[in-house]
C-alpha cells in the first residue's frame, strides 16, 4: 500500500492525533530533477522539509505528534543561480540548484544512487552555517507484508558539534556523538528500557524533529556525518528548529507539538508507591505512618493487580472494600491518589469479547487478536488499540465511570511503549511496524482530553513510562521503567534523565531504589549505612539501605520524587534505623524547596524549557561541559553532582566556567572553570549554588495541600539576578487563565546589595523580613 493510499485510508484516525489540515500548506514545492522538495514554515525559527518523488506525498501534512498550523508569516522565497532561497528573520534555508544529470559513467551504473540528489543548507541570516542536509535515501523493502521503503537523510557535522535527546537511553552516556542509537520503544533493551522521541538538539544552535513514527536509527556525528534512517516510509519529512539559546529550541518544540502543562502541585511532593499494596488496610497504614512520624507526603499510589481480572477495569472489593472511603480519607489527610490502569485485557475479562468483536485490539494480518507475548513468560492479555479514537474514548469512559468515580485522582497508564510489541501486527491505522513508536501518544491523549472535558476543575496528571512527539501536552510524568536495584542502575539514571529532558520532556524520574527485587553484588567497600532494622530487602543485600539513601538524595533534585519497587516494604522507615533520619532530612529539604520547584514548573509551562538541565544548556561557551552527564543544573540556581558508587565519601565536581559557585553545605565560594574534590558524606548530595541566585525556601508542611509560607529568601551574591515566584490553588486549571495564579518577581541588585519585589508576594509576606544574604565562608 502506498503512503498516499494509506493516509487516505486512515485520515480520520490521524486527524484525531494532530490538529493539522488534511494537506499541508508549503510555502513552495520545488523540483530537483524529479525530487519534490516542499518547504513549509511554522515560525521564523521553525521550518519543515519534505522530500518525495510523488508531489502529493511531498505536500501532505506531517505525521502524528506535531499539532501546530503552518505559518509562513515573515518568510520570503526567491530564486537565483545557487537555488531556491527561503528566508526569515531567524534563518535562511537554501535548496541548492542541481544540474541536469549527465549520462552515468560505467562505475556509476553500478554504484550511483537512483534518487535525484537534493542538498539543503540552513544558515543564520548573516550567513553563518547552522546545518546542511547532504543527501537522502529510499531503499525498497517489504515490512510486515507491505511494500515500502527504508528512508533516511544525511547531515554534515560542524567542528565541536555534540548531540543530545532522542528520548531515553540507559547506556550511561549523555552525548550521542559517534554512537548508533536504536531509537525505538524497547522494554527489553539490555541497559534498561529505551524510549524514542525523535527530537535531537545540538550545541550548534539547532534541533531536528524527525517526522516518522516507525523504528529509527540515528548515527549522530559518526564518521563525520549524522544519519537518520527510518524503517518504514515513502518520503523524508523533518523539522529544523533554530535558536540562539537551547531554551529557544525548546520554545520552538513546544510551539510545534504543544505546551507542557503545569502539573498539580502534589506531583512535586513525595509520591509513595510499591509493587504492590495488597489491601486497603496496608495502603492506609503506610499513609498513616507518614503522618504519625510527621513526614510530608502528597500522593499514595495503588499499583497493579488491584483488579479482579486484568481488563476488568475495577477494584477488587475483597481487598479494597471501600475505595471511595479510602480516597476520601486520604483527601482529608491532605493526600491524593494515583491508580494503575493497564491496556491489557484477559480473554476471560468482562469487556474482551465486545472489544474483540469491534476490532479494538492489536491484531494479526488475518484479524486474529494478539494475546500475550511469546517471551518473558508474559502469556496473558490483548492490547487495547487506542490508535482508534473510538477505542480511546471508550477507554476513558470506563476509567471515568469505574475508577474516577471511586475518588481516584489521577491515573498511571502503564505499558505505554506498548509492552505487546506491535511489530509484525496491526493497529487500526495500519502496520505496527509503520507506527512502532506512536502508542504513547495515542494512549495518553484520550485520557488527557477526557479528563479535561469531564473533570474540568481537576488538573490532569498521567504517569507513563514511554513518550513520543507531543506527549508532553497530555500532562504526562515519565519514569525510567522497571530498572534494576543496583548501583550500576543508579549511575545510569543520571545521564538517562538528562537525555530525556534534553528531548523537551521536562518531567522525568526513576523508581527510587530500583523496581526489580533488591539484588546486587556484595559491597566492596565499608558500608556507610548500618542495615540494622531494614525490612526492604533480604539480609544478604546489606548495602541496599545505603543505595536507597544515595538514590533518594539524588531524586530530591529530579522533577518527580517517587518511591517504588518490587520489595517487601518501601516506606521511608523500612530501610533501617540509620537510614530513616537521613531519608527524612532529604525529604524535608525537598519540601523546603517547594516554592522554588513550583515556580520552575510554571516557567516550563510558559517557555517549554526543562528545569533539570544538562550543563550544555546553560554554559554553551564552556567546551568542557559538552560531554558531562553525571552533573546537571536543577533550575537556574543548583548544580547537582550525585554520588552513585557504594562506600564513596567524596567525588570530583567540575564547576562550569563563567560563574562563581557556593558550596550549599559550607557556603564556601569557588571560581568556575575548575574541578574540585568535594566531600560527600552519606547525608549530603554534592550541591552548589551559582553565584547570583535567588532561592525561596518554604516552611515545613505535611503536604502541598497545606498553604506554605516562605521561611526565607536566600540570596547568593555575585551578579544581578531575578526570580519569579508563582503560586496558585495547586489543583485546578485556573492557572491557564488570567488571574488564575499569583506571581511576584524578586530582583537582586548586586552592587547595591538590595532585594526588591515587583509586587505583593503570593504568600502575602513582606520580602524584607525574609531575605538571607549568604556570605562566603572563610
Amino acid at each position: 500500500m502506498s503512503l498516499f493510499r494509506h493516509l487516505l485510508a486512515t485520515g480520520t484516525a490521524l486527524a484525531a492525533l494532530a490538529a493539522t489540515p488534511a494537506l499541508a500548506a508549503p510555502l513552495s514545492t520545488v523540483d530537483r530533477n524529479g525530487a519534490q522538495v516542499a518547504i513549509e514554515p511554522y515560525a521564523p525559527n521553525i521550518v519543515r522539509v519534505t522530500i518525495a518523488l510523488d508531489r502529493t506525498l511531498a505536500d501532505a501534512a506531517p505525521g502524528p505528534g506535531p499539532n501546530a498550523p503552518a505559518d509562513a508569516t515573515g518568510w520570503a522565497h526567491r530564486t537565483d543561480q545557487s537555488g531556491d532561497i527561503f528566508a526569515s528573520s531567524a534563518m535562511t534555508l537554501t535548496v541548492k540548484a542541481q544540474p541536469w544529470p549527465a549520462a552515468p559513467t560505467q562505475m556509476q551504473r553500478y554504484f550511483a544512487p537512483s534518487l535525484p540528489p537534493v542538498a539543503i543548507t540552513v544558515t543564520r541570516p548573516d550567513g553563518r552555517p547552522i546545518t546542511e542536509m547532504t543527501g537522502w535515501e529510499m531503499s525498497p523493502h517489504t515490512v510486515n507484508g507491505e511494500q515500502t521503503f527504508r528512508v533516511g537523510a544525511s547531515f554534515a557535522v560542524q567542528p565541536g558539534e555534540h548531540y543530545y535527546g532522542l528520548g531515553q537511553n540507559q547506556e550511561g552516556v549523555l552525548d550521542l556523538k559517534g554512537r548508533t542509537i536504536d531509537c525505538r520503544h524497547n522494554y527489553d533493551a539490555p541497559a534498561g528500557e529505551t524510549v524514542c522521541v525523535p527530537f535531537m538538539v545540538t550545541n550548534k544552535g539547532y534541533g531536528i524533529v524527525w517526522d516518522n513514527p516507525s523504528a529509527l536509527k540515528v548515527m549522530p556525528g559518526l564518521h563525520n556525518a549524522t544519519q537518520w534512517q527510518s524503517e518504514v516510509g515513502e518520503r523524508i519529512s523533518f523539522f529544523v528548529i533554530t535558536g540562539d539559546t537551547t531554551d529557544q529550541l525548546y520554545a520552538g518544540y513546544a510551539r510545534l507539538t504543544g505546551a507542557t502543562p503545569l502539573p498539580p502541585k502534589a506531583a512535586f511532593g513525595l509520591i509513595q508507591s510499591k509493587a504492590r499494596y495488597e489491601s486497603q488496610a496496608e495502603l492506609m497504614a503506610v499513609a498513616d505512618g507518614y503522618r504519625q512520624r510527621n513526614l510530608p507526603l502528597d500522593v499514595m499510589v495503588l499499583d497493579w493487580f488491584h483488579w479482579t481480572r486484568m481488563g476488568q477495569l475495577d477494584i477488587d472489593r475483597t481487598y479494597f472494600p471501600d475505595p471511595k472511603g479510602m480516597n476520601d480519607r486520604l483527601n482529608a489527610m491532605g493526600m491524593r491518589s494515583i491508580l494503575s490502569v493497564w491496556p491489557r485485557f484477559e480473554r476471560e475479562s468482562r469487556y474482551y469479547n465486545t472489544l474483540a468483536a469491534k476490532g479494538w485490539f492489536l491484531h494479526d494480518k488475518d484479524g486474529s487478536v494478539v494475546d500475550g507475548l511469546p517471551f518473558r513468560s508474559d502469556r496473558a492479555g490483548a492490547l487495547l488499540d487506542t490508535t482508534n479514537p473510538e477505542t480511546g474514548q471508550w477507554f476513558w469512559e470506563r476509567i471515568r465511570d469505574n475508577l474516577a468515580s471511586q475518588g481516584f485522582d489521577w491515573f498511571w497508564l502503564d505499558e505505554t511503549e506498548p509492552d505487546l510489541v506491535p511489530d509484525g501486527h496491526f493497529y487500526s491505522i495500519g502496520s505496527g511496524d509503520r507506527y512502532h513508536n506512536i502508542y504513547p501518544l495515542t494512549h495518553t491523549t484520550p485520557v488527557a482530553e477526557g479528563s479535561a472535558r469531564d473533570r474540568p476543575n481537576l488538573r490532569n496528571l498521567i504517569l507513563a513510562r514511554a513518550a513520543y512527539l507531543g506527549v508532553q501536552r497530555n500532562g504526562a510524568l515519565f519514569w525510567s521503567s522497571d530498572i534494576k536495584s543496583t548501583w550500576e542502575a543508579l549511575k545510569r539514571q543520571v545521564p538517562a534523565g538528562l537525555g530525556f529532558t534534553a528531548t523537551g520532556m521536562a518531567y522525568w524520574g526513576s523508581d527510587i531504589g530500583g523496581w526489580q527485587w533488591p539484588n546486587g553484588p556484595k559491597a566492596e567497600r565499608p558500608l556507610l549505612i548500618d542495615p540494622a532494622g531494614a525490612t526492604a530487602m533480604a539480609p544478604d543485600y546489606a548495602d541496599y539501605p545505603e543505595l536507597m539513601v544515595r538514590w533518594f538524595g539524588y531524586s530530591v533534585f529530579t522533577p518527580t520524587l517517587r518511591i517504588h519497587g518490587q520489595r517487601p516494604a518501601a516506606s521511608i522507615w523500612d530501610y533501617g534505623k540509620a537510614a530513616e533520619p537521613v531519608l527524612a532530612n532529604f525529604l524535608r529539604l525537598r519540601y523546603s524547596l517547594m516554592p522554588y520547584l513550583y515556580a520552575m514548573g510554571h516557567q516550563t509551562y510558559q517557555t517549554g524549557a526543562p528545569f533539570m538541565r544538562a550543563l550544555f544548556m546553560d554554559f554553551p561557551n564552556d567546551p568542557k561541559v559538552a560531554t558531562i552527564g553525571d552533573q546537571y543544573m536543577f533550575g537556574p540556581a543548583f548544580l547537582v553532582a550525585p554520588v552513585t558508587d557504594q562506600g564513596v565519601t567524596k567525588r570530583p565536581v567540575y564547576l562550569p566556567a563563567g560563574a562563581d559557585w557556593y558550596d550549599y553545605w559550607t557556603n564556601r565560594r569557588y571560581t568556575g572553570g575548575q574541578t574540585i574534590e568535594v566531600a560527600a558524606p552519606i547525608d549530603q548530595v554534592p550541591l552548589f549554588v551559582r553565584a547570583g541566585s535567588i532561592v525561596p525556601m518554604g516552611v515545613q508542611v505535611p503536604s502541598t495541600a497545606t498553604k506554605q509560607p516562605l521561611e526565607a529568601i536566600r540570596v547568593y551574591p555575585g551578579r544581578d539576578v531575578s526570580f519569579t515566584l508563582y503560586d496558585d490553588d495547586g489543583t485546578t486549571n485556573a492557572y491557564k487563565k488570567a488571574g488564575g495564579g499569583r506571581s511576584a518577581t524578586l530582583r537582586w541588585d548586586d552592587a547595591a546589595g538590595r532585594l526588591t519585589a515587583s509586587g505583593k508576594l503570593p504568600t502575602d509576606q513582606n520580602p524584607a523580613t525574609l531575605v538571607q544574604v549568604i556570605r562566603p565562608a572563610s
